[in-house]
């Protein structure tokens, strides 16, 4: 490493975290804001991660499942879910604790690992596969050619994103409704269109678990591990948390509109903040991680779970025993067919619009933490000394990726095999990653009141095994099918 890769600080003998200040600045020392007395009011981050994680997945993947192999495996979500849990909660640790993002926190490590993880989440979501799949279900009710669809959705998203006065209200806003219209939509299925039968399978998840190896290894790990969100998804917590004041983050300016939003002044000098770790303090930060546990649990992993639970019958009372179904966008038309042949025409709509309206509200959120990480990235390690704000290196990530995307979609190209091999290996790659630094930053970086331990401890070391497991496998599958 040369001098050029460090960035001087001034000492912060006062500060009594160990955090590292070599290649990033000292934090600033401030205290704790106390949780407000009505925490309902911040609940909200929760919300985002599962409105961005309800997407193909829960739609197609766990679905598909359910129409091939029953009920059995949905033990898989339940595991997928707590593991992303854990893994959300000790992203939260150090945002809550430091402001700083966990992407700023690896780069106390190594410089370039923020770099890294942007690398790794643009390839997986460079190609606009969210997109296109919301306009492919708008075209089976408007019809019209998905891909000038999918670039007008792209249009929108980059307006929403840009025109937000503050980017995270919007998104919280969307992903809010959003979850109502799927609950709304499933209470319908329930009453309408889910049999008896399935609902009498439904102990089979229990009784009967088992782990069906007759659809492949690679999709069935694919589900568990990605079950609710995945990826950069999961790091970006840190980043949806700060903006609605959680802990110390309280004291860091928001994303905002460089159009229609007022942006806070910032201090250049510094990346994060920290407090004393006094008997005060002490009882803030313990009221805040219960409640930032407790609106996780329910917001992101209970949603999740419901969800898939549901969408996963109603796959199962529709299409389970049918053959020649496929793993992707066109098993939504085929569910959605036999829906209006059950149910009536409006309601296999219905099913579509709702699906459209869910992907389309997923990618949103998608180009969001895609641009937000990369931005954090950029000014917080890259480009400190400039004058260009966080906001306005955000708006300008999002209209590249939404030109990306549109030049994409227009050239008439399906998705290369290259791309989708990488998309396919780098997520789990990433969360095996990330997992390792999550231990050793939360063990070295925290004072011994805030540090992870026990069986917290053990949950990293089980996700970053699940996922170098899947990385391997998955690896695996797409080399033979490149090369075998």
């Amino acid at each position: 490493m040369t001098d050029a890769d460090r960035i001087p600080s001034p000492p912060s003998p006062a500060s009594p975290f160990p955090l590292r200040t070599k290649l990033l600045p000292a934090p600033e020392v401030r205290e704790l804001p106390a949780p407000p007395a009505k925490t309902w009011r911040i609940i909200g981050p929760g919300i985002v991660a599962a409105g961005v994680g309800l997407s193909s997945g829960e739609f197609v993947l766990w679905p598909y499942i359910a129409s091939q192999a029953g009920l059995v495996f949905l033990w898989g979500a339940v595991i997928g879910v707590i593991t992303q849990w854990f893994l959300n909660m000790e992203i939260e640790r150090y945002t809550l604790a430091t402001g700083e993002t966990a992407v700023t926190g690896f780069n106390r490590y190594w410089r370039h690992w923020g770099l890294v993880m942007v690398v790794f989440t643009y390839a997986a979501n460079l190609w606009p596969g969210w997109a296109i799949s919301s306009a492919t279900m708008l075209s089976y009710v408007f019809g019209g050619k998905p891909a000038y669809i999918g670039v007008g959705l792209l249009i929108v998203i980059g307006l929403i994103l840009t025109l937000a006065p503050v980017v995270y209200n919007a998104l919280e806003k969307m992903l809010g409704v959003k979850i109502l219209l799927i609950g709304g939509f499933f209470i319908l299925a329930l009453a309408l269109a889910v049999t008896a039968t399935t609902v009498g399978d439904l102990p089979t998840a229990v009784t009967d678990a088992r782990f069906p190896h007759e659809l492949g290894v690679a999709v069935l790990m694919g589900a568990l591990a990605y079950a609710g969100a995945g990826g950069g998804q999961n790091l970006v917590q840190s980043n949806w948390i700060r903006d609605k004041g959680f802990g110390m983050g309280h004291y860091v300016p928001r994303l905002v509109s460089p159009v229609t939003g007022k942006e806070e002044a910032a201090d250049g000098s510094r990346v994060g903040y920290v407090f004393e770790t006094n008997e005060t303090n002490l009882a803030r930060w313990r009221r805040w991680w219960k409640f930032a546990n407790l609106e996780q649990a329910i917001t992101f992993a209970l949603v999740t779970i419901l969800t898939i639970v549901l969408s996963s019958m109603l796959a199962h009372s529709t299409l389970f025993g049918t053959e020649g179904l496929e793993n992707n966008v066109g098993f939504v038309q085929k569910e959605g067919e036999v829906l209006q042949d059950r149910v009536g025409d409006w309601f296999g709509v219905f099913f579509w619009l709702i699906g459209a309206f869910s992907l389309f509200s997923a990618a949103t959120g998608i180009v969001d933490y895609t641009s937000r990480m990369t931005a954090d990235v950029l000014k917080s390690t890259y480009m400190r000394g400039t004058r260009l704000t966080e906001s306005r290196i955000y708006a300008r990530l999002v209209w590249g990726l939404v030109g990306v995307g549109a030049v994409v979609l227009l050239s008439g190209f399906d998705q290369p095999l290259v791309l989708l091999v990488i998309s396919a290996c780098v997520s789990g790659l990433m969360m095996f990653v990330y997992s390792i630094l999550l231990l050793v930053m939360n063990r070295t970086a925290l004072p011994n009141p805030l540090k992870v331990r026990g069986y917290r401890v053990a949950a990293l070391v089980w996700a970053a095994l699940l996922f170098g497991v899947l990385s391997v496998l998955t690896v695996r599958q797409q080399l033979d099918n490149l090369f075998g």
